[in-house]
């Protein structure tokens, strides 16, 4: 399941990077929030879970939630056209009036990862009974991501009853399978576009959140926009040597000498360097902090250095900074009497934009320098184009943003996990992940985690902002 931290992540990073803070609070709410709260509850009780394996699949559930959102959903299936695409993804096409405009597309996932069952005793309410408690939706997939979707098209249905009709097409993509990496689904379904040769004005997909008393020295809510997600790629390192009998050992063993490249991987990490979308980050969000760190990032040409360390002692922050080492996987040895020949390690490094397979390859290179040690490359897949913050979908992005939540700073942001959003490069020219979730320190674990929630409040702005960003780019 190599995608398990995948959409969260860059804002559950984004809460890991600072001392825990007040966290956001369920607010008032209306009749027709509560009535869009209750469609989510009734989503969050299929389990829609993605396995990793076909064969654990619940079709049930997938096709039982198909069901339930064209019940809630009638105006939305009524007026668009609706296909399914690999048996469990759908994808709506809302036409609009004015052909000569490129459409735009509103993608996210109703697949959710699993519930470790040691944990349910934890949960404060069961994970798939979706309950509203305490100003709260609970429940798997509430933050991550069925929120998300019905969002989508409970402003969608809301805009239909109000007659708005789109000068622009609108494209709603809901992926099965994002969290087990989205080939099936929304690979799939961007395939599809591009046989019908579609081009898009940007796509609006989850990614990144808005996160309260996480960033220092800045007051305010920041809303994180992915305007670039980092790549990944796996490198398998391998050591041999003799192998025998234990009883008459060489100095190292294949093990030994694996251990020792695998030491020279992580003394050696590589070089960091605040460029692309952590420097417009930095240039956003540096005027709105105290001092002395606003000065310092206000003047990185001068602090540079102490800048670049100071983001390097979190791993949050680090991984802002450089393309990340992690040593998950290692394999060797047979019987506790018998030498192995060969032992290897996965190393999985997270790609800044800008670095590719090729150079981690290299830099590994270099820093084992040991021809017993080979190395070899899984097939990588590359960090994402970097939208243009400058560009008017963002600036579209920025003003639905200080209308549904006026408190909110908007800045460019690097998304640190992956999302659908890398199977539709190539067919918009800026692509965005942002969902208008508000979370805090306290909120950190919950996304994939135990006691998962999203306030009623925050529900519905959710849902006004993505009718804001509607209208605005197809009025």
């Amino acid at each position: 399941m190599r995608a398990m931290i995948s959409r969260t992540a860059v804002f559950v990073a984004a809460l890991a990077m600072f001392p825990a803070a007040a966290a956001p609070v369920a607010g008032a709410v209306g009749a027709e929030d509560l009535s869009a709260a209750e469609r989510l509850s009734e989503a969050i009780r299929f389990e829609t879970i993605s396995w990793g394996e076909a064969e654990r699949l619940d079709r049930e559930a997938f096709l039982g939630l198909h069901a339930l959102l064209e019940r809630s959903f009638p105006r939305v299936h009524a007026s668009l056209r609706r296909e399914v695409v690999n048996e469990y993804s759908l994808l709506y096409t809302w036409p609009g009036k004015d052909p000569s405009q490129k459409p735009i597309l509103l993608t996210d996932h109703f697949d959710v990862v699993p519930v470790v069952e040691e944990t349910l005793g934890e949960w404060e309410h069961p994970p798939f009974d979706g309950a509203i408690a305490d100003g709260f939706i609970w429940g798997r997939g509430s933050l991550d991501d069925k929120s998300g979707v019905l969002a989508i098209l409970e402003a969608v249905e809301g805009l239909l009853a109000e007659g708005f009709a789109p000068r622009r097409t609108i494209y709603l993509a809901i992926g099965h399978d994002e969290e087990v990496g989205g080939d099936e689904g929304a690979g799939a379904t961007a395939a599809l576009l591009r046989e019908r040769g579609i081009e898009l004005e940007f796509t609006l997909d989850e990614g990144g959140a808005v996160v309260s008393g996480v960033v220092p020295g800045v007051e305010r809510p920041v809303a994180l926009i992915g305007i670039a997600e980092k790549g990944y790629v796996n490198l398998r390192v391998t050591a041999r040597a003799p192998g025998g009998h234990s009883s008459m050992p060489p100095r190292s063993t294949a093990i030994g000498r694996l251990a020792r490249a695998i030491q020279c991987i992580e003394e050696h990490p590589l070089p960091a360097r605040v460029a692309g979308p952590t420097a417009l980050f930095l240039d956003e969000i540096g005027g709105h902090m105290s001092f002395p760190l606003g000065t310092l990032v206000e003047n990185r040409w001068l602090f540079g250095p102490i800048l670049r360390w100071y983001l390097a002692r979190d791993p949050a922050t680090n991984a802002m900074i450089r393309t990340t080492t992690a040593v998950t996987m290692v394999e060797g040895g047979v019987k506790e009497n018998v030498l192995p020949d060969s032992a290897t390690a996965t190393v999985n490094f997270r790609l800044l934009p800008g670095d590719t397979g090729a150079d981690v390859l290299a830099h590994v290179r270099e820093a084992v320098d040991d021809d017993g040690v080979t190395l070899e490359l899984v097939p990588e897949t590359e960090a994402s184009p970097v939208a243009d913050p400058a560009s008017a979908s963002f600036e579209l992005l920025r003003a639905s943003l200080a209308e549904v939540m006026p408190d909110v700073i908007a800045a460019p942001f690097l998304s640190l996990g992956g999302t659908d959003t890398k199977h539709y490069v190539g067919l918009a020219e800026n692509s965005y992940r942002f969902h208008a979730l508000r979370v805090g320190p306290e909120d950190r674990t919950r996304a994939h985690g135990v006691n998962e929630r999203i306030a009623v409040s925050n529900y519905a702005e959710c849902i006004a902002l993505n009718q804001a960003v509607i209208r605005r780019a197809a009025k």
